[in-house]
C-alpha cells in the first residue's frame, strides 16, 4: 500500500508539473500572440492615419507655377533651337539611335526637347523605340554616390545580408541585387542633366555600362554554388542586368570640359543661347497664358535682362504678382525695373557691334559659352619710346586658369595674354618691325571676358593700325591665331563667330584659311575672307604695310577688289 501510494503520489506529481509547464507555455505563446495582434492593431492603426494624412494632403495643392504651364509641350514651343531639334532627331529618331551631348547655357529648352525627340521616336516605324520605352531623367549634381558601393542610384548596387534592412532574404545570407538608372532605362533614354558634374568614377563606370550594354554587379557575399540563391539571383551575378538605352547628356560646360572618353562615344549636339526677339516671344507666351498685358517698354527691359527662358518666365511670374497686388492685369515698365532691381539681375551680353571707328580700333569675334558668337571690340596705342625700352601691356576681362593640389597652386597665365607676346614677335618677323622701341596698350573693352588665342589676328591689326596711324574699316571683323612666324592659325567656333558679325550689321569677316569651308562662300548677307597669313591680313586691311600685295579690302560701304571677285579666297 505504500508502496502504491508512493508511486501514485508521484505521477500525480509528475502531472502536476507537466501541467504548470503546459500553462507556463501556453501563456508564453498567448502572451506572444496578444503582442502581435496587439502590433498588427497598432500597425494597422498608424497605417490608417498616415493613409487619411497622406489622402488630406493630396486634396489639396496650390495653383501650378507658371514655369510649369509654359514648360514646351510640342518643338513649336522650343523656341529658337531649330537646328538642334533637327541634329537631335536625326541621332535618335532613325533606326540606328546614337548616344547624344547637348551643349547649352540654362533654360534654354534642353530637356524638353530631348522628351519630345523621343515622343517622335516612339511613333517612327524605323525607331528601335517603342510605346514602352521610357525617359528616365537624373541630375547628376544630386546624384548620390557612396564609394563603398552601399547605394548608386546610377548604376546600381548589391544589398549585401549584413546590411540592416535586408530582410528575410538577408537573413538566410542571400544577396540582393538593386537596380540603379542605367537598368530602369533600358529599352528607352537616360537623361543626365548636368552631366559634366558626374563623379570620376561613376563616369568611368557609365562609360563600362555604354560599351557592355548591361551592368555587372559583385558582391563577396554570392557564392555560385549556394542553393539558397534565388535562380534570379544566380542570372543577375552571372549574366548582369540589361542596360542597353541610349544616353542623351545635358550640359552648360564647354565641351573641353567634358571627358574626352565619353565625348567619344556620343554625337555632339549645340543648342545656342536665345536672342531677345526670342525672349520677347517667351515671355509674350507666358503672359498670354495669364491673360496679362505687358507695356511695349517694359517687354523690352524685360528682354534686357532674361537671359533664357526660365528667367524671361521668372521674371513675368513675380512682375504679375506685382502688377496683382495693385490691382492691375496690365505690367508696366516701374515693375519690371522693381522686380529685375530686387533680383538683381545683370543685363544680358548683348552681342552689338562696338563703334570701332576710329584708329587702333578693330572689332574682333568671340564665344561665349559652348556657341554664342559676339562682336568684340579691340583697341591698341602705341607710343615711341627709346631703343629697346618698349613695354606691352594688355588689360580687360581676360582670364586666367588657377590649377590646385596639395599644397600647391598653379596660375596659368591667360593664351589671350600670352598673344600679345606672340604677335610682338609675329610684327617684327613679317613687317621687319621693332616693337620693342614702343609701348604698346592693347584693350578688351566692354566687360566680356576674354580667353584663348584667337584674338590675335585683331590684335595684330589694331597695333598696324594705331602704329600706321590709319582707320581700319570698321565694318569688317576678323579671328584667327597668330604664330611667332607670322602664320594665321585656325580657331574654334568659326560659325557662332560669323553669324555674331552677320546679326551685327557687319559686311566681311575675315578667317584662318585652315577654318574655310565651301558653304561660306556660298553666303550671301555676308562674305567670309579666308587668309593663310599675317601678311595677307594686314596687307588687306592697312595700304602700305607691304606695297608688294595689291588686294586689299575697300573703305566701308564699297565693293570687293577683282582679285577677291576672281576667286583668289
Amino acid at each position: 500500500m505504500l508502496e502504491g501510494s508512493g508511486f501514485g503520489g508521484l505521477s500525480g506529481l509528475l502531472l502536476l508539473v507537466q501541467f504548470f509547464f503546459a500553462v507556463v507555455i501556453g501563456l508564453y505563446f498567448w502572451n506572444l500572440l496578444r503582442n502581435q495582434q496587439g502590433s498588427k492593431t497598432a500597425v494597422s492603426r498608424e497605417s490608417y492615419k498616415e493613409r487619411d494624412k497622406l489622402k488630406k494632403m493630396r486634396g489639396f495643392s496650390l495653383t501650378e507655377p507658371l514655369s510649369s504651364i509654359t514648360r514646351p509641350s510640342s518643338f513649336a514651343d522650343v523656341i529658337g533651337q531649330e537646328e538642334g531639334i533637327e541634329a537631335l532627331r536625326a541621332a535618335l529618331c532613325g533606326p540606328n539611335p546614337q548616344h547624344v551631348i547637348i551643349y547649352g547655357p540654362p533654360g534654354i529648352g534642353k530637356t524638353a526637347a530631348a522628351r519630345l525627340v523621343l515622343e517622335e521616336a516612339r511613333r517612327n516605324l524605323l525607331s528601335p523605340f517603342n510605346e514602352s520605352s521610357e525617359f528616365i531623367e537624373i541630375d547628376a549634381t544630386t546624384v548620390r554616390f557612396d564609394e563603398r558601393g552601399i547605394a548608386d542610384t546610377l548604376i546600381g548596387s548589391v544589398h549585401d545580408p549584413i546590411y540592416q534592412g535586408a530582410g528575410p532574404m538577408g537573413a538566410s545570407g542571400v544577396p540582393q541585387p538593386k537596380q540603379g538608372a542605367v537598368t530602369r532605362a533600358h529599352g528607352g533614354v537616360l537623361f543626365i542633366d548636368e552631366i559634366g558634374e558626374l563623379h570620376s568614377i561613376q563616369m568611368s563606370k557609365l562609360l563600362k555600362v555604354l560599351e557592355d550594354r548591361k551592368v555587372i554587379l559583385e558582391s563577396a557575399y554570392y557564392n555560385q554554388d549556394d542553393n539558397n540563391i534565388p535562380t534570379h539571383i544566380h542570372d543577375i551575378f552571372q549574366n548582369g542586368l540589361p542596360a542597353d538605352f541610349r544616353l542623351v547628356g545635358a550640359t552648360t560646360r564647354m565641351p573641353h570640359e567634358i571627358s574626352p572618353a565619353l565625348r567619344s562615344r556620343c554625337l555632339e549636339v549645340f543648342f545656342r543661347p536665345l536672342e531677345e526677339d526670342e525672349i520677347l516671344k517667351i515671355a509674350e507666351n507666358a503672359l498670354n497664358r495669364i491673360g496679362f498685358e505687358i507695356e511695349g517698354e517694359a517687354l523690352k527691359e524685360l528682354a534686357r535682362y532674361a537671359t533664357n527662358g526660365r528667367e524671361a518666365v521668372n521674371i513675368v511670374q513675380l512682375a504679375t504678382g506685382m502688377s496683382r497686388s495693385c490691382d492691375s492685369d496690365r505690367v508696366s515698365l516701374n515693375i519690371i525695373e522693381r522686380v529685375v532691381q530686387s533680383g538683381q539681375y545683370s543685363p544680358r551680353p548683348f552681342s552689338r557691334r562696338p563703334d570701332c571707328s576710329g584708329v587702333g580700333n578693330v572689332n574682333g569675334l568671340a564665344v561665349l559659352g559652348p556657341n554664342q558668337g559676339l562682336v568684340i571690340e579691340v583697341e591698341a596705342v602705341t607710343i615711341k619710346v627709346g631703343e629697346g625700352k618698349g613695354s606691352w601691356n594688355a588689360t580687360g576681362v581676360i582670364e586666367e586658369e588657377e590649377m590646385g593640389g596639395i599644397n600647391r597652386t598653379v596660375r596659368r597665365k591667360s593664351t589671350a595674354q600670352g598673344s600679345v607676346e606672340t604677335v610682338m614677335t609675329a610684327l617684327r618677323w613679317v613687317g621687319n618691325l621693332d616693337m620693342r622701341d614702343y609701348d604698346v596698350h592693347i584693350n578688351f573693352p566692354g566687360g566680356i571676358p576674354v580667353d584663348g588665342p584667337s584674338a590675335g589676328a585683331a590684335m595684330a591689326v589694331a597695333v598696324i593700325s594705331a602704329l600706321k596711324n590709319y582707320e581700319v574699316d570698321p565694318l569688317v571683323a576678323m579671328t584667327g591665331e597668330v604664330s611667332v612666324r607670322g602664320q594665321i592659325k585656325p580657331v574654334g567656333g568659326i560659325m557662332a563667330k560669323i553669324e555674331a558679325a552677320r546679326k551685327n550689321g557687319l559686311q566681311w569677316v575675315i578667317i584662318p584659311q585652315d577654318n574655310w569651308l565651301q558653304t561660306f562662300g556660298e553666303m550671301n548677307s555676308i562674305k567670309v575672307v579666308p587668309v593663310a597669313t599675317l601678311e595677307e591680313l594686314l596687307d588687306l586691311l592697312i595700304p602700305g604695310f607691304n606695297n608688294n600685295k595689291v588686294a586689299r579690302l575697300p573703305v566701308a560701304g564699297g565693293e570687293f577688289p577683282s582679285v577677291l571677285d576672281a576667286g583668289t579666297f
